[in-house]
């Protein structure tokens, strides 16, 4: 809830929140033969959030290991850590640090600079704000789910291949999911 410029958020601890990272995942999609997607995940290294007492001025720090991305198919994946796409024995993590969050319409908006193959480009997330509670074992945790849309152009993705039928391989937008959870530290 919003009063003035305070926001009011159930529960909310001021703090750092690091990854709890067999809560947490990285998945994304891009459409396939222009008829399907493609789906897979990435392994989150690190994320921290800190959490000031406004709300809006809460920074997030994230790392992905490039080298974990899973399609489930690993002769797809093998190509996708090749350098014709992600390179990761060169490029070896994806980057995000936030530039700001903002409250439009009702909804949380992460703006933030995201980085891929030392491409670094402004994005927006939508953050979904899943709360906060104490698991059985005492530690408070930060919940919560945010999207974007990129175009992997953008970031030197650019490997495609022509169909005989019209069309790419390989979609350009990908759609890019955070389900995150943070360990309150302090």
């Amino acid at each position: 809830m919003t009063h003035g410029t305070t926001i009011e958020i159930p529960g909310y601890k001021v703090g750092t929140y690091n990854l709890d990272s067999s809560h947490s995942e990285v998945t994304f999609s891009v459409r396939h033969m222009m008829i399907s997607k493609v789906r897979g995940t990435f392994g989150v290294k690190s994320a921290t959030i800190v959490a000031p007492e406004n709300p809006l001025e809460t920074t997030v720090t994230a790392s992905v290991d490039a080298a974990s991305l899973d399609t489930k198919d690993e002769g797809r994946d093998q190509h996708l850590r090749s350098a014709e796409f992600f390179d990761v024995e060169t490029y070896p993590t994806i980057e995000f640090v936030s530039t700001g969050v903002r409250l439009e319409g009702g909804d949380f908006l992460v703006d933030g600079n995201l980085t891929i193959k030392d491409v670094t480009k402004p994005v927006t997330f939508d953050l979904d704000f899943g709360g906060f509670g104490t698991d059985p074992w005492g530690n408070y945790k930060a919940g919560a789910t945010a999207k974007t849309v990129i175009n992997r152009e953008d970031f030197g993705l650019t490997w495609n291949a022509a169909l005989e039928t019209g069309g790419v391989l390989v979609g350009k937008d990908v759609t890019i999911e955070l389900d995150l959870q943070g360990a309150f530290q302090a």
